[in-house]
């Protein structure tokens, strides 16, 4: 299956920057929870260049505890409301169905689920009733257990062929348009350091499955685990690497939450390696 041209996010790179509404997030967690300062972040992050701004209401870093949904729903509906009209994307960081209807009545335009709308019975059915964009994740496990001895026979195609099932399970059962989807091999959700590097070096084969590719690799502990263990604010250089590799490798969108520093080296590479010698 060849790439869908229709797709407005088919060619890249599309910065995704990322508004944490959290008091608990691994890396700005408590930043942003105040409404007045998500908001402000976010038509900064746009400023600086991001496409998309990617808001979530509840953590789901390694170990995260889960959350009530009305809690959820009450710290990223005001943020979405009063960014609506003013970004250009607005995704809904979640894997709550009762999340996702609320906040894209509030003008959310694209649900990004960590659990490629498994978690949540009904997220299935709100996402074919929408016109959202969809981002689906691969995650093994959960949240609160997904470090903990993750396993598969071959990552690469264990993480391909899930996610090639729920394209189809979005696609033929729920009618779901796949010029609507987008795939995300799920960086440092229930994978080991040479389980995300493995993803990595593969990237490129899951263009094949026909949908835009994201990538999100921005201040994880795999980067820090080929340092010096650096604390997350200081693993900016290996978050620009890895996306500079994906850029190299065609995947089209970046989460990450240095929008400055990501689309200055993006411009830079494009720059370099578009010159004629």
């Amino acid at each position: 299956m060849g790439a869908i041209k229709a797709h407005p996010f088919s060619s890249g790179p599309i910065i995704m920057g990322i508004v944490n509404v959290t008091p608990d997030s691994f890396s700005d967690g408590g930043k942003f929870v105040n409404h007045n300062n998500a908001i402000g972040h976010a038509l900064q992050l746009v400023q600086q260049g991001a496409h998309i701004i990617d808001i979530g209401g509840e953590s789901t870093r390694p170990g995260a505890k889960t959350i009530g949904i009305q809690e959820e729903i009450d710290r990223v509906v005001p943020v979405i409301e009063r960014l609506s009209g003013r970004v250009p994307f607005i995704s809904i960081d979640s894997r709550n169905a009762a999340t996702m209807k609320a906040s894209i009545k509030a003008g959310a335009n694209i649900i990004n689920d960590i659990s490629a709308l498994e978690y949540d019975s009904s997220s299935l059915v709100v996402a074919a009733e929408s016109d959202a964009f969809i981002c689906l994740m691969h995650m093994q496990g959960q949240p609160q257990d997904m470090q903990k001895k993750p396993f598969y026979n071959n990552v690469v195609d264990d993480v391909y062929d899930y996610l090639e099932q729920r394209i189809l399970q979005c696609s033929d059962t729920y009618r779901i348009c796949k010029s609507r989807l987008i795939i995300d091999p799920g960086i440092g959700f229930g994978k080991t350091l040479e389980h995300n590097l493995l993803l990595l070096r593969n990237i490129k084969r899951f263009h094949d499955l026909g949908c835009p590719v994201l990538l999100g690799t921005s201040r994880k502990r795999f980067i820090a685990a080929l340092g010096k263990d650096e604390p997350p604010m200081q693993r900016l250089g290996g978050s620009i690497s890895s996306t500079i590799w994906g850029l190299s490798q065609g995947v089209q969108i970046f989460r990450v939450h240095d929008v400055l520093e990501t689309r200055q080296a993006f411009d830079v590479f494009k720059a370099i390696s578009e010159t004629s010698p």
